[in-house]
């Protein structure tokens, strides 16, 4: 492209107005090859950056994601779902398009304005030092505007993170929504949402057009100097015509990149908002790192000992567990009790590894948990909660989740063991039978059965039951508990419950109460390990 105006020059001073006829068949066919040249290489870039610009946005967002998995269920308490997915959209995606378009466009410009600053020079260096003397008021313009458009532009992803999270609150609650006739409210707040959005984004676009207006102005100032100034240096001799328009010409091709480096200069302006609302993200701490440690070894029976444990949520100063101490055998079924709030479930995510003790060590068999790979150490343990999370899919694809390599005849089998054979016998696809987002589709009975079947295709070394039978009828409740206590015979098995019936046969009742961890009644049992 830098070729073709210099060509131009040729073929009209020394073509044209020399009556050269070789010159400019030659001429004119050096500009059809250069634009040829320009097409091939064009469309190669084309597929290029495409290739390049997926790449980018899918390794930022898998980054993004993979450590989004090491974050304590805290984060996730606290942080609103629909501003992470704003994150993980509309940030990243506004870092790559600065990663890629914008610092590619920024090299071509480069390349480009020093080659028609060159050529310019050779054409007329009186000309090249007025266009020089613009660039000082530009670049003190666009620092005096830089703060505005900084400011303005993380308003308005607040905005989009503010959207996301409403839809991403409201959706799933749309059948509650729609039981209290609150459907009008929560139109008129998704529309005060809108205009709220509209309203921050006419101010950037205000802001961003006055940025770009006034060094488009001081350009066309240039411009109109120099065709002024050289047309009267062509009037006078001093200048040929076909220099003149090739000048226009250069200048033009400097004009671009010119405006392409200013506009890359704000695109930076935005995408340091997104990256600094990205790196928030990833500056959150982990609680382990993966891959660390050493596997867990065969044959291990399942004792489990707090030594000590004490633990405190960040931030908080109500300790939950204060140097909580106890032991229960390898097989046995634990009891674990508590009013609301006291940390019947921090105990069970502690075990989890969810979070870490600020002091103490929890002990399997006699051996520190945080001695092994953290995800090797979960696969050993199988939870069945009380909000048993399914994904979309089939009763197979479910049960499956815990052990993907698993077979149809142990995936199967598990349903059959958990009780689920009677139910999916009555479905026209069996247990290939898709069970709707969030499996709307099924009962809490089925759900929890479910989760049995998914835990004993995991054959775990705990199994943890977090109030899992708290929102079923009392027979189904016996049912589940029966199936746990006969299928997992040998496993240990803690019970979370703040009622007497899911734990009354436990062989140990642990109490959590002002942060103690409390006996308060089981046999007892001499450890090897003690």
């Amino acid at each position: 492209m830098l070729a073709q105006p210099w060509l131009t020059k040729r073929l009209i001073d020394d073509g044209l107005l020399a009556g050269s006829f070789p010159i400019l068949w030659r001429t004119a066919a050096a500009v059809f090859a250069a634009g040829v040249c320009a097409n091939i290489l064009a469309g190669i870039n084309r597929l290029l950056h495409t290739h390049l610009s997926a790449e980018v946005l899918f390794a930022l967002r898998e980054s993004v994601y993979a450590h989004l998995q090491t974050l304590p269920p805290t984060f996730y308490q606290r942080q609103r779902t629909g501003d992470i997915l704003s994150r993980l959209d509309g940030d990243i995606a506004e870092v790559q398009r600065f990663a890629v378009d914008g610092l590619l466009a920024g090299f071509s410009g480069l390349v480009g304005l020093a080659g028609a600053l060159i050529l310019m020079s050779m054409l007329s260096w009186r000309l090249t030092l007025l266009v020089a003397m613009l660039v000082p008021l530009q670049w003190f313009y666009l620092r005096f505007m830089r703060p505005r458009v900084a400011k303005q532009t993380r308003r308005l992803r607040e905005r989009t993170a503010d959207i996301s999270a409403f839809l991403a609150e409201t959706l799933p609650a749309m059948k509650y929504i729609q039981t209290a006739v609150a459907e009008e409210r929560e139109l008129g707040q998704l529309q005060h949402l809108n205009r709220t959005f509209l309203g921050d984004l006419l101010r950037l676009q205000w802001i961003e057009y006055g940025t770009a207006a006034v060094p488009a102005a001081l350009t066309a100032a240039a411009r109109l100097a120099i065709f002024t100034l050289g047309g009267y240096w062509v009037i006078q001799g001093e200048f040929a015509l076909g220099a003149l328009i090739a000048y226009s010409a250069y200048l033009g091709m400097a004009t671009g990149p010119v405006q392409t480096l200013l506009g890359l200069y704000l695109g930076w302006r935005r995408a340091r908002v997104s990256l600094e609302r990205v790196r928030e993200l990833t500056g959150e701490q982990a609680i382990a790192r993966p891959g660390v440690g050493s596997p867990v070894p065969p044959g291990l029976k399942g004792e489990v000992r707090f030594a000590k444990v004490s633990f405190t949520f960040p931030g908080s100063s109500d300790r939950i567990l204060d140097a909580a101490d106890c032991l229960t055998a390898a097989g046995s079924k634990v009891g674990v009790q508590g009013p609301s709030g006291a940390g019947k479930t921090t105990l069970t995510d502690l075990l989890l590894r969810h979070f870490e003790p600020e002091a103490g060590e929890i002990f399997i068999d006699g051996r520190p948990i945080t001695h092994f790979e953290l995800r090797d150490w979960r696969r050993h343990i199988a939870v069945v909660a009380q909000d048993i999370v399914l994904f979309g899919g089939s009763i197979a694809d479910n049960i499956r989740y815990v052990r993907p390599a698993a077979t149809s005849e142990e995936v199967e089998s598990a349903a059959r063991a958990a009780g689920l054979d009677k139910f999916i016998a009555t479905l026209p696809e069996g247990i290939d039978t898709a069970i709707g987002e969030r499996g709307s589709r099924l009962s809490g009975g089925e759900r929890q059965r479910l989760a049995i079947a998914r835990a004993l295709l995991q054959r775990p070394l705990i199994v943890i039951l977090d109030e899992a039978t708290s929102a079923v009828d009392p027979e189904t409740e016996q049912q589940v508990l029966a199936a746990v206590d006969r299928h997992f015979v040998g496993v240990t098995r803690f019970v979370v419950s703040h009622r007497e019936a899911p734990i009354g046969d436990a062989d140990y009742i642990l109490t959590i109460r002002s942060g103690k961890l409390l006996l308060e009644r089981g046999r007892a049992v001499q450890s090897d390990y003690d």
